[in-house]
């Protein structure tokens, strides 16, 4: 098992999660950060350090395996990130909203660390 991170932290990227990795696993985009599954040791020390709950155990992912895929794509292209930087301004505005990835998300990269 792996953790993942899901619509949730679209555009609000708090990155509370980054800083208790103890394995560095996250990588950076412009609005969303990711788990790296195969850097991933399971220990579930980053989920309750989210503040909008945007980080599951793989196992209660999509039927379709969606945000298993989108991290680990991502995590191959994007920069790593190990310390915790200053969420988007507008971050608040956009913490309860639902379906945030297909509306708001960039694959750009972000600037790592």
């Amino acid at each position: 098992m792996t953790y993942i991170v899901t619509d949730a932290c679209v555009r609000c990227k708090f990155m509370d999660c980054v800083e208790v990795c103890p394995v560095d696993c996250f990588y950076e985009g412009e609005n969303f950060l990711v788990i790296a599954p195969d850097e991933c040791i399971d220990c579930g020390v980053c989920e309750p350090e989210c503040p909008v709950d945007a980080i599951k155990p793989d196992t209660e992912d999509e039927p379709d395996g969606k945000w298993l895929k989108v991290n680990a794509d991502f995590a191959k292209i994007w920069p790593n990130i190990t310390v915790k930087g200053a969420p988007p301004a507008d971050a608040e505005e956009f913490e309860r909203e639902t379906g945030k990835f297909e509306k708001y998300f960039s694959e750009k990269p972000g600037k790592g660390s």
